[in-house]
């Protein structure tokens, strides 16, 4: 039995984050947008690509393939979750989901327009591998902190991720802006170096929390019986579990719609700045590294102010400032009021995703075993969020041709998450009179 609260044993645990960090911010929301949209527009076609004998629009393609790929997650999540609580092996699918999204990565370094099929699959494959390690990895919380101080934990990973993954992008940053420095000359080769540091850095950090974590230790209960029909009564037990937990099936629907917003502006908002606003590619890195600087204060903030007004009653308010940043995302029209927006956004995505963790985390069942198959529904929701955001922002730019248009749409996922939050806040006051 793992001792609980352990400090060696928490800051190895958020090493994890520390590590993927970097796929999340150099892959997802700075170099390889930027780099994306500029092999993918040229003068004869304009921002539209050909994959596999089909014309998309360049963003949309990327989209849609980001979509596909935690489509995939979805479904597998539950039944692999349930695996490995039946087996004991949280521990050998992060390390296989960690490997693939690395070497995915590192795969990158070969992407330019005429192996756009071949980077396009690494792209998704790199998607999968960061879900499903962040799944196994959001599985140990519960295990490694008491309740009591899983807003603190939770911070604390997050946190680590945003420091491991600035010291990256700031590496990769120099490779970027300074080539020269390097006698670099090949315009693309500073942001295929960047993809390939980013599979590195995963695949080296992420040993300090594989190394800390407990091992796999085979259920006995698992023992002797055929592995597939244990995993799906591990699946029932805990579906089961969830149907009969207002609290719990409240949050998870609020959960659902506010990700459809809070992920898609996270994923898109480098695409926004390079099409929309015409921003160099200096600036976009600039920009998200100011989000992720003030994502850390933004953990910190919520986990204090959770402990003051609750958790719900944070989550509420944040959710409020989302909806504002929608509007007045609409509005803008130059770097400036961009920069302004991305520091807000920074403050309240460090916090939403932080306290998100560690609000579902409070509530699963004390002393389960069954943390990866409570938590394979929590990830399962946020990546069907995902799916369900990057196809209307994809779509609705497809159909009129402007982001605009596909970023106030994000504002009524917001509002929807909102209405089932202040629901679950009136489920939570009637609990607790109740006890």
């Amino acid at each position: 039995m793992i001792e609980k609260d352990n400090k060696k044993t928490i800051r190895s645990w958020a090493f994890f984050d520390w590590a993927n960090s970097a796929y999340n911010l150099v892959i997802t929301s700075t170099i390889f947008p930027v780099y994306y949209v500029a092999i993918t527009t040229t003068k004869e076609h304009g921002d539209e690509v050909t994959f596999f004998g089909k014309t998309f629009i360049n963003t949309v393609l990327s989209n849609y393939a980001l979509a596909v790929a935690y489509l995939i997650m979805v479904v597998l999540l539950p039944i692999l979750s349930s695996y490995a609580d039946a087996t004991g092996k949280k521990k050998f699918f992060m390390k296989l989901f960690t490997y693939i999204g690395s070497f995915a990565c590192m795969g990158l370094f070969f992407l330019k327009l005429e192996t756009l099929e071949v980077g396009i699959i690494c792209f998704v494959l790199a998607a999968m591998g960061y879900v499903g390690g962040v799944m196994f990895n959001n599985a140990y919380l519960p295990i490694i902190a008491s309740t009591a101080n899983q807003d603190r934990v939770s911070a604390q990973g997050f946190s680590y991720g945003y420091i491991g993954s600035v010291i990256l992008q700031l590496i990769c940053f120099v490779f970027v802006l300074k080539p020269e420095l390097f006698g670099i000359t090949d315009k693309s080769l500073p942001a295929q170096i960047s993809f390939l540091l980013v599979g590195i850095w995963w695949f080296i950090f992420a040993q300090i929390p594989f190394k800390a974590l407990p091992k796999d230790v085979p259920k006995e209960s698992s023992i002797g019986k055929r592995i597939i029909k244990s995993s799906f009564s591990e699946f029932a037990k805990v579906w089961n579990q969830l149907k009969q937990m207002k609290f719990l099936k409240t949050y998870l629907t609020a959960f659902f719609f506010y990700s459809m917003g809070v992920q898609t502006i996270m994923l898109a908002a480098a695409s926004f700045g390079a099409k929309v606003l015409k921003l160099e590619s200096g600036s976009l890195i600039a920009v998200i590294l100011i989000i992720q600087l003030v994502a850390i204060l933004g953990a910190w903030l919520m986990s204090l102010l959770a402990k003051k007004l609750g958790n719900i009653n944070v989550l509420i308010i944040v959710v409020l400032v989302w909806v504002g940043c929608c509007i007045y995302g609409y509005f803008i029209t130059n770097a400036i009021q961009f920069y302004a927006l991305a520091a807000i956004v920074g403050l309240i995505m460090g916090g939403i995703q932080s306290l998100s963790r560690s609000t579902y985390s409070k509530h699963i069942p004390e002393n389960t075993t069954d943390t990866a198959s409570f938590f394979s529904f929590y990830d399962a929701t946020e990546k069907l969020a995902i799916v369900i955001g990057l196809f209307s922002f994809a779509f609705i730019e497809g159909l009129t041709h402007n982001m605009r248009q596909s970023i106030i749409a994000l504002a009524s996922f917001f509002i929807v998450g909102l209405v089932f939050l202040v629901i679950l806040r009136k489920i939570e006051l009637k609990e607790s009179l109740k006890s």
